[in-house]
Order: structure tokens, then C-alpha cells, then sequence
């Protein structure tokens, strides 16, 4: 291969160098225009291409999942708690089924004929006991497993074992899959990812097929063929910038979305300490108005009072659970202050007011923007406030959406235009 001379590179780096910062300052006095609408409501159009339809996660799914909180250092036991509390606490009433063990609850070998099997110490009365114990809750039970030779923690995992590992949780009464993409080898997602699709096609059980292959290969153009809910980012921690910075990536994503198939921006992080509950009610809505799948991911079992209002907010899930199945987009950006919009089914939009700075501040939209119909007036409904004298839950409005935010939180809004 040849060399290249050096200064002729030095001068074409040069001019790259240039033209980067001219579009780095295009960009920048394009974002400082505030208030302006990223996306019209009005022009969301979902992508038409081919999706698969098993007939399940007609609206995201809603449960819990044990690693966020538990990680490695789940039982039996643990499982079973979860599953009573999930019933106790009321989170079951308001719509969360799933009961989902992540990483760790495998042995470190298959069986002589090739099955996976439950690491005796943990459950040792098997996976399938656990199952039919959530299933006895009136729960639905999910399991995890790695398109690699490995999981992520080390464990064996399905790659190759497509088949029978399908048959064993179907057999074993799985009904949802977590399908990571630790171990991977190197080769083709969408192949390793269309094995096991095939293989649940041929279970013989429904089982929802959840995609995580971290938004690695934009899994939103081709997972809706494969799967239920695909993830779009690496793994999110509990903390605020974690959370932001992957509501960042969601922009955009909302053609991709719907009944059947869903973004997934990870599990919830609500309850486990890292934030505060301003920050984890603001979480909550974020994922609500993206129609994200919510899975819990913290201790069922000891929950404060703010964590239960939080996940168990019946007006903020009705968002995500609305039939329409259409993914929130944001409309407009002021830097530290964005807008989110989510129509729904009933004509109404649930609109969202975030602040992501550091005190706080007074937000404006107005109906037009948020791209409500023309009415004389608009019922709006605070969906966090249990009203006050000052700050009623319902009011009405002649055009104007607004509201004091704290730092980093949201005013959530559920409008309606008055017939």
C-alpha cells in the first residue's frame, strides 16, 4: 500500500477541520432559535415495512425485571416475593404482569442432553416450579438468555441451541424472552436474532420476544420483522444523566413504534436510590410518553410510598398503554427546556413539559403546537398534581400550555379539545 504524502493530508485534514466547525456554528444558531417545532404532530408518519405478528404486546408490556436491582444475586425465593408483591401493592391492578429473571439463573453447564438448566443452589426445585408459582398469582413469567455462546455474566447461552433452548422454555411456561447479545462471536445480528425467532415460531407457546442487541445495528429497521420490543441503547444505570442521555437516542424513533412492536429504551430505574423522586417521576413520564415497554427494576418487596405513587400512576400509564400505540416525539428544544407530545386514541395528546436544568422554570406551549384541532377552549389535566386551590388538577384553556418545572422534572398534561 502506498504511503501518502504527509503534507497533503495535513491539508486536507485542514479543510475537513474548517468545515466541521462551519456546521458545528449552522448548528448551534440553528438550536438557539427557541420554542421552534423539531417535529409537527401533525406530520408523524409511522414506516409502513413488514412486521411480524404473533398477536402479543398489542401495548408495551409492563412488569418486572430482576437485574437492575438484584443483578447476579437472585433465588427462588426472591422470584417468588417479587411475584406476591407484585399482587399485594396493587402494581398487578394497575397492569404489570411480567415477571422477568434476568442474567445468573442458569448452571454453568447444559445438561447430558444438551438442555439448558437452573443452577441448583439458586432454584432448586427448577425454573418450571417458579413458572407455575407466578402463574398462580395471575402473573406471566419471563426468562433470559444471550444470542452468544455466553451470557453476559459467563453462563451458557443459546447460540447454536436456538431449538431446544425455545422448546425449554416453552415447555417450562415461559412467556416472555430477554435475548442479550453478549458472546456473539462476531457474527450476523440479524442471523443470530432470526434463529431464535424461528425457534419460538416453532415452540408451540406464545412467548414475547424481546431484542437486546443494545441499538448496536439499528435494530428498529429490521427487529419489528423478529421480535415485540427491541432495545435501542446500551443499559441504562440510575442516575440522571444515564436516563437523558438515552431519551436523547430515542429522538426520532417514533415511526418505528406500535402495537405489536416497540422502541425499548431499557428497564425502569424507579425506586433504587440513584435519583431523586422529582428525577424518577420525570423518568417515568419520559418513558410513558414513549410508549417504552415498563419493567420495573427495583425492589418490589420494600417500596416507599413516593416509588408506589410513582410506578403505579394510573393516568401517566393509561399514556403509555393507549391503544393507539403511538410513540411520544419531542417538538421543540430551548436547550435545557423540551416539549414531548403523545397523541392518543381519544383524541386528546398527553403533552410533556421537561426541565433539565439546574433551577427551575416556567414553560409555555400552546395547543397549535402540540397540534391539537382548533377548539374554542381545551380541558387540560395535570397528571401528577392531586390539586390544589392555586393549582387545580383540571382547567381549561383558550390555547396556552403551561406550568412551573422544577429542576429536573416535568409538568405532565393530558389535553383535550372541548367539543
Amino acid at each position: 500500500m502506498k504511503k501518502r504524502n504527509s503534507t497533503s493530508l495535513k491539508k486536507v485534514y485542514g479543510f475537513i477541520a474548517v468545515a466541521f466547525m462551519m456546521i458545528t456554528l449552522t448548528v448551534a444558531m440553528c438550536m438557539s432559535v427557541s420554542a421552534q417545532p423539531m417535529v409537527r404532530t401533525q406530520d408523524v408518519v409511522h414506516t409502513t415495512k413488514a412486521k411480524w405478528d404473533n398477536g402479543l404486546a398489542k401495548t408495551p408490556p409492563m412488569g418486572w425485571n430482576s437485574w437492575n436491582h438484584y443483578g447476579c444475586n437472585i433465588n427462588a425465593d426472591i422470584i417468588k416475593e417479587t411475584a406476591d408483591a407484585m399482587v399485594s401493592t396493587g402494581m398487578k391492578d394497575a397492569g404489570y404482569q411480567y415477571i422477568v429473571i434476568d442474567d445468573c439463573w442458569m448452571d454453568s453447564v447444559r445438561t447430558s442432553s444438551g438442555r439448558l438448566q437452573n443452577n441448583p443452589k439458586r432454584f432448586p426445585d427448577g425454573i418450571k416450579a417458579v413458572a407455575d408459582y407466578v402463574h398462580s398469582k395471575g402473573l406471566k413469567f419471563g426468562i433470559y438468555s444471550s444470542a452468544g455462546t455466553k451470557t453476559c455474566q459467563g453462563l451458557p447461552a443459546s447460540l447454536d441451541h436456538e431449538n431446544v433452548d425455545a422448546k425449554t422454555f416453552a415447555s417450562w411456561g415461559v412467556d416472555y424472552l430477554k435475548l442479550d447479545n453478549c458472546y456473539n462471536q462476531g457474527r450476523p445480528l440479524i442471523e443470530r436474532y432470526t434463529a431464535m425467532h424461528n425457534a419460538l415460531k416453532a415452540a408451540g407457546r406464545p412467548i414475547v420476544f424481546s431484542i437486546c442487541e443494545w441499538g448496536v445495528d439499528s435494530p428498529w429497521e429490521w427487529a419489528p420483522k423478529l421480535g415485540n420490543l427491541w432495545r435501542t441503547t446500551g443499559d441504562i444505570n440510575d442516575s440522571w444523566g444515564s436516563m437523558t442521555y438515552i431519551l436523547d437516542q430515542e429522538v426520532g424513533l417514533y415511526k418505528y413504534a406500535g402495537p405489536g412492536h416497540w422502541n425499548d429504551p431499557d428497564m425502569l430505574e424507579v425506586g433504587n436510590g440513584g435519583m431523586t423522586n422529582t428525577e424518577y417521576q420525570a423518568h417515568f413520564s419520559l418513558w410513558c410518553m414513549l410508549a417504552a415497554p415498563l419493567m420495573a427494576g427495583n425492589d418490589l418487596r420494600n417500596m416507599s410510598p413516593a416509588t408506589k405513587d410513582i410506578l403505579m400512576n394510573k393516568d401517566v400509564i393509561a399514556v403509555d398503554q393507549d391503544p393507539k400505540g403511538v410513540q411520544g416525539h419531542k417538538i421543540s428544544d430551548d436547550g435545557d427546556q423540551e416539549v414531548w407530545v403523545k397523541p392518543l386514541s381519544d383524541g386528546s395528546s398527553a403533552v410533556v413539559l421537561l426541565n433539565r436544568g439546574d433551577q427551575s422554570a416556567f414553560m409555555t406551549t400552546t395547543a397549535e403546537q402540540v397540534g391539537l384541532p382548533k377548539s374554542s377552549s381545551y380541558k387540560v389535566k395535570n397528571l401528577w398534581s392531586h390539586g390544589s386551590r392555586y393549582n387545580p388538577k383540571t382547567f381549561t384553556t383558550e390555547d396556552l400550555i403551561r406550568g412551573r418545572v422544577a429542576s429536573h422534572g416535568v409538568v405532565m398534561y393530558r389535553v383535550w379539545p372541548n367539543k
